[in-house]
Order: C-alpha cells, then structure tokens, then sequence
C-alpha cells in the first residue's frame, strides 16, 4: 500500500514512517510540503496526518501569541487536507489526536474507549473540532479513524525528556510530576492495526502511568547518579484504557520497553 505521512519528519513521524516501511509499504512524506498548501496525494492509498504547527516544544499553549493561526493551519488546513484526500481516492484517513480532547474533565477521571470528548485547551479543542469533521467525511470508501494518542516518548534526537535528564543529572530540582505515557513504535503499531483492519472511530492509546520518581529512578540505577529523586507526585491520573486496540491484538510494551528504550534515550545527554 502507497502511505502519505505528514509530519514525517518529525519524532512521531519518524517512528510511523520507521513501522509502515518495514511492514511493507511504500512511504510517501510529502517532502516540502507544509499544513495548509495542497499535498501530492495522488495514486496514495492511505494518508496518516500527524503533522501539527506549534511553538516550539508546547502542544497545549502551543498558540503562542497566534491562536487564531494556530486554529487556521491545524484544524481548517486539516480539514481542508482531508476532503483533499477524499476527492483524489484516498481510501482511508488516520488522524493524530490526542488525551488532550479529555483535558477539561476532572483528574482522577476513567477514560474508557467511548469517552465523550470534553476539551478545555485551545490544543485539546482543535484536535476534537478536526476528529469530528473527519468523522463527517466519512463514507463507503473513505475509512476515517483518530487515535487519542498520550504523551509519546522514544530515542532521538530532542527527545520529550531531554531536558529533565539533563537537569536530573545536573543535580537541578525537579518538579514531582505523574503522566501517562507510550512508546512511538506502539503508536505505529496501533496505527498500523488500524489500517490493517479498515477500522473507524476514535480509539485510545496509551500504556504506562509513569511518575517522575520511578523514571528518574531508572535513570539513576543506569548512570549511578547520585542525585535525590524527586517525591512522588500526588495529583490523581485519568488513565485511558483502550479496549479498541486490544481487541485487534496490540500489546503496548509497559515497563520492559521502556526500560529496553532508555539507554538510547540517555545517549542524547552524555557525551
């Protein structure tokens, strides 16, 4: 199958365009093209859309002082891009969402697959606005699918945690904090099985619930830094469960992935 990704280049990009080529399939990364201009989609069976304009290292108040913009090029160019993609025979969409359309419900809140979306932040609002419009594109033909992804972690180059080693093993005070959390190879992974299976909706993704503490702590064991972790965070989490995905076989890698990834991931902040 002929695959478009936008947003390729980036760090989810990467493992997406890493996944859908060792499956078998030809990538298309749209190089040169930006959110907003028309995309090379031709001849393409199915476009992941995960390219997102922001500030640089914000998702939420990833406006800066531009939300107007920031709702032109990531909600209306979207959807621009989508009925784009439907016109030229594209078969199926998958878009890149977020936990964030859950983020004006209160902590602590279960977020089974089916969750209504209730979204609080500019960011959260714009991924829920651009879910709903794909879904109305949707027809015989054109499989439409969103996956609510939570935070991504993986190798590379300015990974999301690059600055908290960095400050960790610099001996600076870190901040208690709890988050959940998944790997970028189980996010292609469920994007895949998703493809595979022509499925639609909206789906959960999601694997750990990882506090700054038990992270930092592997951290240590790997670099016997000798450092004080930070106190565990007290702030409750709405975990996502993803009963979707599970019943098509995916299996997040928890604990031992992470474990398995972090060398890698450390390599960024030691010479």
């Amino acid at each position: 199958m002929k695959i478009a990704v936008t947003g390729a280049s980036g760090l989810v990009g990467r493992f997406l365009t890493r996944a859908l080529a060792a499956a078998g399939h030809r990538v298309e990364t749209l190089q040169g093209w930006r959110l907003g201009q028309p995309a090379p989609l031709e001849g393409c069976e199915a476009l992941i859309h995960a390219a997102f304009a922001h500030v640089p290292g914000r998702y939420r108040g990833g406006e800066g002082d531009d939300p107007e913009g920031f709702v032109a090029l990531n909600r209306d160019a979207s959807l621009r891009l989508f009925e784009q993609a439907r016109a030229v025979g594209v078969a199926q969409v998958v878009f890149l969402s977020s936990r964030a359309v859950y983020d004006a419900l209160p902590a602590g809140t279960p977020l089974p697959d089916g969750t209504r979306p209730a979204p609080h932040s500019l960011y959260g609002r714009i991924k829920a606005d651009t879910e709903a419009g794909l879904a109305a594109l949707s027809r015989p033909g054109f499989a439409t699918a969103s996956i609510r992804a939570t935070g991504i972690y993986g190798p590379g180059a300015g990974h999301k945690w690059t600055g908290l080693f960095a400050d960790y093993l610099a001996g600076q005070p870190i901040a208690p904090r709890i988050a959940t959390e998944l790997h970028g190879d189980d996010l292609a992974a469920a994007a895949l099985l998703i493809l595979d299976h022509g499925a639609t909706g909206a789906f959960n993704a999601s694997d750990l619930t990882l506090d700054r503490h038990d992270l930092l702590a592997e951290l240590r064991r790997l670099t016997d830094c000798p450092h004080p972790l930070p106190p565990r965070a007290e702030t409750p989490v709405s975990a996502m469960s993803c009963e979707r995905l599970a019943a098509m076989g995916w299996r997040p890698g928890g604990w031992p992935l992470l474990r398995k990834t972090l060398p890698a991931m450390l390599s960024v902040n030691t010479p």
